[in-house]
Parts: structure tokens; C-alpha cells; sequence
């Protein structure tokens, strides 16, 4: 692993945990070169994840992006990295290998949003469902009042 300070690949452990429930390892490392110390994270590489888009076109699955979509529509609001954390590897859980639609993605997304913050679940219904006008935000919330 290259240090973030000096670049060099010469590091040793100094500690090592499971995380999000055995998801991931954290590794706390020090470079033997500068001595500066540092974390990184492991998991698992699940096998390819094609994601089909609206358009019909096809990219590999990118968990940055979920991530990216999550933290946007939490923002300012009161839900930690941990909760954040949680809810991409359970969205990433429920994903098959193979090609999935994106629609698909984002309705999981949708699902730990409204588990956690329904607030942050109207920001990214929002903008996955494009509401032109105040009515449709309005249906939004009167559904989630229902439930």
C-alpha cells in the first residue's frame, strides 16, 4: 500500500478489525520510510455488476456513486458516516451479479433512505423521479405520511 504522505510502498500493520458487520477490514498502517500513519479499508470484490441505464447503455457498477448519491441527499442532515456506510453495503448486498437496471439501484436507495431519513428520502426521490412541480413533491410526502 503507497503512503498518502511520501509514496512509498514499504508499510507495516499495526492494526487490524472487521467493520460493518465483517463487510470490511480496517487496517491501521504506518510507512516504514516517513512514519506517517494511515487507514485503509478492504472488502470483498463481488463479482462485475453491469448496471443498465435508462438510455439502454451499459457501465460497470460503481459503489462511489452510490455513495456520491447518498451523502448528497443526507446532507446537513442528521445521519452519520456509519448510517451512511450502512446503507451502500446494504444496497450493494442486495445487488445480483449480471446486469441490473438502474432504476432498480435507485429504488434500494430509496428504500434505506426512507428507513433513515425521509427528509434525504424526498431530496434523492426527487431527483431519481425528476419532479417538475410542487404537487409532485407533495405526493411524495403525503406517501410517506401514510406509511
Amino acid at each position: 500500500m503507497r503512503c498518502p504522505k511520501c509514496g512509498t510502498d514499504d508499510d507495516r500493520v499495526m492494526d487490524s478489525r472487521g467493520v460493518r458487520d465483517g463487510a470490511a477490514i480496517r487496517r491501521r498502517r504506518e510507512c516504514l520510510k516517513c512514519g506517517h500513519r494511515f487507514t485503509t479499508y478492504e472488502e470483498i470484490d463481488r463479482d462485475e455488476v453491469i448496471v443498465v441505464k435508462r438510455d439502454g447503455s451499459r457501465q460497470s457498477f460503481d459503489r462511489s456513486k452510490v455513495d456520491k448519491a447518498i451523502r448528497r441527499a443526507c446532507g446537513k442532515r442528521p445521519v452519520s458516516d456509519e448510517q451512511i456506510r450502512t446503507m451502500i453495503d446494504n444496497v450493494v448486498a442486495n445487488l445480483e451479479s449480471g446486469e441490473v437496471p438502474a432504476d432498480k439501484i435507485a429504488e434500494l436507495v430509496m428504500e434505506e433512505l426512507h428507513k433513515v431519513d425521509e427528509v434525504a428520502y424526498v431530496r434523492f426521490a426527487s431527483v431519481y423521479r425528476q419532479f417538475t412541480d410542487v404537487a409532485q413533491f407533495l405526493s411524495a410526502i403525503t406517501e410517506i405520511v401514510r406509511k
